[in-house]
């Protein structure tokens, strides 16, 4: 877990949340790679809308916050730094622009996640090269989560050994801030096919949930999706039911990951999965190609299919806001 400063209103699992909410969700498929989408958290609803060039805010300034609003933050994802390959020759010079965008947002995000697959080879050079980029990003705090490609060949270590001090097992942990309790997993370790948690992993999110109220906003990270969203590229959790049980006690939660390359929204029942964008290189939708292998794009649509996401969430309302930006 890489923290680079300190936060007053964020605190390491341990404590609870104190405010709780009735909540329900909806959702609307994004069915674009990189399109700007924004998922509110208000009374319970999930809502997710198309942004448009009016909700774009120029500049540097931190821009007011709207009023009672508690908490926004960032997600970016799959920056696979080391990578060479005609689908991204510069993969350094587009996390360098979805930095740029995260500090141009008008707002300085409470903290940022970076949902896995930092890097592309898991090596030092490239481990240290994303942390010093990472620590220009203007916010409060920085997390991460592996990705596979974060663990070749040293079963992640090298990736614990820089990001993931003061976590537990292999990288997991949680948190609370806002009134909303966080969970970061670590699914890429014990890859066969499929995204893998294990007993341990799982326990350990028994213990984290069993002191909140069923009414906690809960927001879970991954790399891998939870959900079966195309197995057959193993983009899915093997034992993700065991987690997954666990949460349905819960009016709302929200589960957001990375590893596919492209946005992609499902609900079922209280639980809302978003996975998300790259600011590296496309992958194909499920089924539309022979594996899921890094696809070339005319180069003035690469932007268009990188992105970052932002999330808001406003206590006493009832939505989760989640806004996906291209980097176009």
């Amino acid at each position: 877990m890489a923290e680079y400063h300190d936060s007053k209103d964020g605190n390491q699992k341990g404590s609870t949340s104190a405010q709780g909410m009735s909540r329900r969700q909806l959702m609307r498929h994004a069915g674009w790679f990189g399109g700007a989408v924004v998922l509110t958290v208000a009374s319970g609803e999930v809502i997710s809308r198309i942004a448009g060039p009016e909700d774009t805010t120029a500049g540097n300034a931190a821009a007011p916050a709207p009023a009672g609003s508690a908490l926004r933050f960032v997600q970016i994802s799959d920056s696979h730094i080391g990578f060479q390959g005609p689908a991204n020759t510069d993969v350094t010079g587009s996390f360098t622009e979805a930095i740029n965008q995260v500090n141009s947002l008008g707002f300085r995000p409470d903290f940022v996640m970076h949902s896995g697959d930092l890097t592309h080879l898991s090596t030092t050079g490239q481990f240290d090269q994303v942390r010093q980029m990472m620590t220009s990003l203007r916010t409060d705090r920085v997390f991460t989560v592996p990705g596979e490609h974060d663990s070749i060949g040293d079963a992640g270590r090298a990736y614990r050994q820089m990001f993931a001090g003061g976590t537990l097992g292999d990288g997991w942990y949680s948190f609370d801030t806002h009134g909303v309790h966080f969970i970061a997993l670590v699914n890429t370790l014990s890859l066969e096919k499929l995204g893998h948690l294990g007993n341990d992993q799982v326990e350990f999110v028994r213990r984290d949930l069993s002191g909140l109220s069923s009414d906690t906003p809960v927001v879970i990270f991954s790399h891998i999706p939870l959900f079966a969203m195309y197995p057959r590229w193993g983009w899915s959790t093997d034992d993700a039911l065991k987690v997954i049980a666990l949460l349905r006690r819960f009016a709302s939660v929200t589960c957001l990951n990375g590893h596919v390359h492209q946005l992609f929204t499902k609900t079922e029942g209280n639980i809302t999965f978003h996975s998300a964008t790259t600011t590296a290189y496309p992958l194909p939708k499920p089924g539309r190609a022979p594996a899921p292998t890094p696809q070339v794009v005319p180069a003035r649509q690469l932007k268009d299919a990188l992105g970052i996401r932002t999330v808001g969430y406003r206590q006493g309302d009832r939505e989760l806001a989640v806004k996906d930006r291209r980097l176009a």
